[in-house]
């Protein structure tokens, strides 16, 4: 059941340029999975719209959210500049996240690029498998990396060659000869359809994150949708609503 509150921001930092870390205390934290998303509403009456924002990870407590996210535009920039103490509008929990049952008991390949990379430490604190984590960036700010090590086998992949493999993600994989069961990954659309076709090609059951612009967050405005093999029963054509039938996907049943 979602619902709009008032969040208290307990903590901000910033993890790399133009990457912020926010704690919040909220009530939408008991209810919160690996792969879901919260819509974070601007102060500014001019920014209409609340940002989806992924979450990074929930406390044990599960009293409160992380939220890691890059300042992208006004709203974001506003949000960068929130203190603790602060209250933040929140609508939560929204989308589907990762079936963790997919991989429990199995050897789980989890995938994170850019800001792709937070929503996957969650999942990697929740899976009951035997997970190796591959992350990409861009450069050296590896951000989030150690809390990755703290609870999965970590390999880095950078586009400038700084740390780890120089590439991406499957060049990290290749380069170390990773195999498993089962992928799940969020990140840019490139990255997510070069994981679709090698899973295919290896006979992989993969899982990936959609990252999509989002109006309503709700799936009432269709504003964020992908092409599927089966018709909507919602819309009746070949379309899923990324905020509601999503974020998350079996990559066989969405064309990208």
């Amino acid at each position: 059941m979602k619902k709009k509150e008032l969040a208290t921001v307990i903590s901000q930092n910033t993890l790399a340029p133009d990457i912020y870390d926010m704690w919040l205390e909220t009530s939408l934290a008991k209810d919160a999975k690996p792969g879901q998303f919260v819509a974070v509403y601007p102060r500014d009456g001019a920014t209409l719209l609340p940002r989806p924002i992924s979450i990074c990870q929930v406390n044990q407590e599960k009293t409160a959210l992380r939220l890691v996210y890059r300042k992208a535009g006004k709203g974001t920039a506003e949000f960068s500049a929130y203190e603790a103490g602060q209250k933040v509008a929140l609508l939560g929990v929204l989308g589907n996240g990762f079936p963790l049952e997919a991989g429990r008991g199995k050897k789980v390949l989890l995938m994170g690029g850019g800001i792709g990379v937070p929503p996957i430490l969650q999942l990697a604190k929740e899976l009951e498998a035997d997970t190796t984590t591959v992350l990409g960036y861009r450069n050296r700010d590896l951000f989030l990396a150690e809390d990755f090590k703290k609870v999965t086998n970590l390999v880095v992949a950078t586009e400038d060659g700084s740390v780890g493999t120089k590439g991406n993600v499957l060049d990290a994989v290749r380069e170390n000869g990773l195999q498993a069961d089962v992928i799940m990954a969020c990140g840019p659309m490139p990255m997510l359809r070069a994981i679709k076709a090698f899973a295919a090609e290896h006979h992989m059951k993969a899982y990936i994150s959609l990252e999509e612009r989002m109006a309503c967050g709700v799936g009432a405005c269709l504003g964020c949708v992908t092409k599927t093999k089966e018709v909507d029963h919602h819309s009746h054509v070949h379309n899923a609503r990324i905020c509601t039938d999503g974020p998350v996907f079996d990559a066989e049943d969405v064309e990208i």
